[in-house]
């Protein structure tokens, strides 16, 4: 995974609260194994209607959703992460993003911005205004600017293990490799009579 230290670019606001997995792309798409592929689904049920805010050709350019509370509820698949990375999307910024789903977007180095109700708010107003209105999102201060809606270096909360591997570059299997020695040694030390694994045996 690349390094993610800052994202910039231009947002759509959906103004729905509980904005669970299953509505971020509908389980038939569950039965695919691909890792990559699910742009079409993505809000696929909401798409179908010509308003849909990502509808509308302004907003093609959309690379950051301010979106209302708990989003990301539901289920904890990880497809609904692999939908917003495919549409292109980098970064999401609520006033909650619900926890599973805020574990999951760091691992494809999308960034979960959780902002105050006020900063969310006038967010959501300036984009609305504004299709080619900027969000410059600072992962690495943990901070986002909106000249558009008057926000300068407002901070924002990102826990830590999230701060760390997004602007490191690092996904779980990165962090599972670093550890190969350990791993390694701690299979040669355990009782001959147990499951032998594949680094005791290499």
């Amino acid at each position: 995974m690349h390094a993610v230290t800052r994202v910039t670019g231009r947002a759509s606001a959906i103004r729905r609260s509980n904005i669970d997995t299953d509505q971020i792309i509908p389980a038939v798409w569950m039965k695919r194994v691909e890792r990559t592929g699910y742009a079409d689904g993505l809000f696929q049920n909401w798409r179908k209607d010509p308003a849909f805010v990502l509808n509308r050709p302004e907003r093609a350019q959309t690379t950051i959703l301010v979106a209302g509370p708990n989003f990301g509820c539901g289920s904890s698949r990880q497809h609904a992460v692999w939908a917003l990375r495919d549409w292109g999307i980098r970064a999401v910024i609520s006033t909650q993003i619900a926890d599973i789903h805020r574990t999951n977007l760091p691992n494809e180095g999308l960034v979960p911005v959780v902002a105050s109700p006020e900063t969310v708010e006038v967010l959501m107003d300036a984009v609305d205004a504004d299709p080619d209105a900027e969000i410059s999102i600072d992962v690495e201060g943990r901070t986002l600017t909106c000249t558009a809606a008057g926000l300068v270096d407002v901070p924002f909360s990102l826990d830590d293990a999230a701060h760390y591997n997004l602007v490191h570059g690092y996904d779980p299997i990165d962090l599972t490799l670093m550890l190969e020695d350990v791993i390694a040694a701690h299979e040669r030390g355990r009782d001959p009579w147990l499951p032998v694994g594949r680094a005791a045996s290499a």
